[in-house]
């Protein structure tokens, strides 16, 4: 059985103990936490729209973390122009616990 699920903007597939990192979560390392759910697959079928309204993806969340550095250099050739950044983007990884219908 699998679902998928929106956070963030973003949709991810997921399957129970699946370990997924998200967009930052307002939520404590331990906490638990729901996602909304756009659909659910499993022996009996797809569901989605109205069928999946009442389904429920619990998680729990076990890091708060940044993710490796990039770097972004812009320059502008001959002109003696150049800008370097790095940039972390945090990201909360949880643990799906359950998909219930």
């Amino acid at each position: 059985m699998y679902a998928i699920i929106e956070n963030g903007n973003k949709q991810y597939k997921v399957s129970e103990g699946d370990v997924l990192r998200v967009e930052k979560l307002k939520a404590e390392v331990g906490a638990e936490v729901s996602f909304k759910v756009l659909m659910v697959a499993g022996e009996d079928g797809v569901k989605t729209g109205a069928d999946v309204a009442s389904a429920k993806v619990t998680a729990k969340v076990q890091a708060q973390d940044k993710a490796k550095k990039i770097i972004v250099f812009k320059y502008k050739a001959k002109k003696n122009e150049r800008k370097k950044q790095g940039h972390r983007q945090p990201f909360t990884a949880v643990k799906i616990e359950s998909i219930t219908l």
